[in-house]
């Protein structure tokens, strides 16, 4: 059953004669009443009252919106319009902001738009976006204008492919770390990055459309965080996986420039978050780049040749994170990249010394770095590393986890296969290995249309447990055996060791 954060009520009410002179607010509030408890109707609504009252026969529709306290009417149409109740969910990320359409009256989603963040011209980087803002309130707002300026982009997108106006909007959600939500708000991010990390609004709440600089008349609906890096992306994807709910202990990770993990049930949820890396993202990788057209998407090794499979077809530009882990993969299990990470130069003749330092030409005049590869290990092995140390504080070994969910865009175009070769995810049985998508905008999209979990958001972060990963002494140390092709003890990874042997390269 749908309730959600805006609601649609069609009222057919009897006009006012000598018996019953009741105002025109009155009575439209004494109809909601018993449905609804106390509803506020602003002074925008008070001026439609005349003439449309009278011109629709006393036959309306009323338009409702969740201010966070109570219900607010946010717009009076002549005759039913029920059916045509929209609102928007939201992605907000650093790099692309996923937005969807929804039919609030069924649920269905009417259309979706994925568009990069135009406060990239800042920086690709948060930081660089972080420092550019701080303490210069004109650099502020220009991101913030930026964040808007996306959104807008984005709408009309949605329009072209709908009809629907964005003033047609009743509600919208949005899912995004603090930083993101910061920016967005107009607020200086600094603190998310800096020592004690108390954030300025950790729980935004419910913030007027128009003065976001939106035309909708509602009310638009932040994901709350837990801290400064432990966003309300990572709680929208909470709600969507239904971690919090189960009975089993699951594994929740979302691995970007940042990695994010829950690790918990309905009884306890053991949360933290640290640096990652770029690398995932094709973003420090010499001939990398984001899943676009022209990017290597998927790799195999056969014998001596690489056979690529490249987003659009055509000649290859580069390669995108799923590509990486793929050609990781073939590397290490055909020998010519050995358990310490480093390539095998008399292994093939596609690995050649250029520019000070061995690489591996994966496609013609496109070579994959040793500095590429040491990133890249870095980066799985913080990600690696986080999912260890948690479990060792809650003294769970990896068999007792139910699922292990791996979120967001790069977890669900990854092979599984080649994720658990070079050790980014454990060895587990693969059915328990979930790749359910983006999280974050399945969170908004519950939230738009279920409003019972606003309160199920704050019972999450009360339950949470936060680990600033940072701060931990042992982290590093810990790194050193994941950086390793699975890791250093391969007991860990007997199905890696069976394909190791079925192809001749164990040692």
């Amino acid at each position: 059953m749908i309730d959600g954060l805006s609601k649609k009520k069609y009222l057919e009410l009897k006009a006012p004669d000598k018996d019953d002179a009741v105002s025109a607010k009155e009575r439209i509030l004494r109809e909601l009443k018993q449905e609804f408890g106390k509803v506020r109707m602003p002074c925008t609504i008070l001026r439609m009252l005349h003439p449309l009252c009278e011109q629709a026969e006393w036959k309306l529709t009323v338009t409702l919106g969740w201010n966070g306290q109570e219900w607010e009417m946010l717009c009076l149409e002549q005759g039913s319009t029920v059916e045509r109740h929209y609102g928007i969910c939201a992605d907000l990320g650093s790099t692309t902001v996923i937005v969807q359409l929804v039919n609030c009256h069924t649920g269905e989603i009417l259309a979706q738009e994925s568009i990069y963040n135009e406060q990239i011209r800042f920086g690709r980087d948060i930081l660089n976006r972080i420092f550019y803002a701080k303490d210069q309130p004109d650099h502020l707002e220009e991101l913030r204008l930026a964040a808007v300026e996306t959104f807008w982009k984005a709408f009309r997108k949605l329009e072209e492919k709908t009809g629907i106006s964005p003033e047609s909007y009743a509600s919208m959600v949005v899912a995004g770390n603090m930083t993101m939500v910061h920016f967005l708000i107009g607020m200086d991010a600094f603190c998310v990055f800096s020592s004690p990390y108390a954030v300025w609004a950790d729980r935004p709440d419910f913030l007027r459309a128009s003065e976001l600089g939106f035309s909708f008349p509602g009310y638009v609906y932040c994901y709350p965080a837990k801290a400064n890096y432990m966003g309300g992306d990572i709680i929208s994807g909470i709600i969507a996986s239904g971690i919090a709910d189960r009975e089993e202990v699951s594994v929740f990770l979302d691995v970007g420039t940042n990695g994010e993990l829950v690790i918990g049930s309905r009884d306890f949820l053991l949360c933290g978050a640290g640096a990652a890396g770029p690398a995932l993202e094709g973003g420090s990788v010499k001939t990398g780049m984001t899943a676009g057209e022209g990017a290597v998407q998927y790799v195999k090794l056969d014998g001596k040749e690489f056979t690529l499979d490249v987003i659009g077809g055509g000649t290859p530009k580069g390669i995108c994170g799923s590509g990486i882990v793929d050609l990781i993969a073939e590397l290490f299990l055909r020998g010519w990249v050995d358990i310490r990470g480093q390539l095998v130069p008399e292994a093939s003749e596609k690995i050649r010394f250029l520019e000070e330092e061995y690489a591996v030409e994966y496609a013609p005049s496109l070579y994959f770095y040793q500095s590429d590869l040491d990133e890249f290990l870095n980066t799985k092995a913080a990600a690696f590393t986080m999912v260890e140390y948690m479990m060792n504080l809650i003294g769970l070994p990896m068999d007792a986890i139910g699922q292990f969910l791996i979120a967001g865009a790069f977890g669900t175009h990854i092979c599984k296969e080649s994720a658990v070769t070079i050790g980014m995810y454990p060895d587990l049985e693969r059915e328990r290995l979930v790749l359910p998508g983006n999280t974050s905008l399945k969170g908004a999209y519950e939230m738009l249309l279920h409003r019972e979990n606003l309160e199920k958001a704050e019972k999450i972060i009360e339950k949470m447990e936060y680990v600033q990963f940072g701060e931990v002494e042992q982290f590093i140390h810990l790194m050193d055996g994941a950086r390793a092709l699975p890791h250093t003890d391969l007991e860990r990874y007997p199905s890696v060791q069976k394909k190791l042997r079925e192809l001749g390269t164990w040692c």
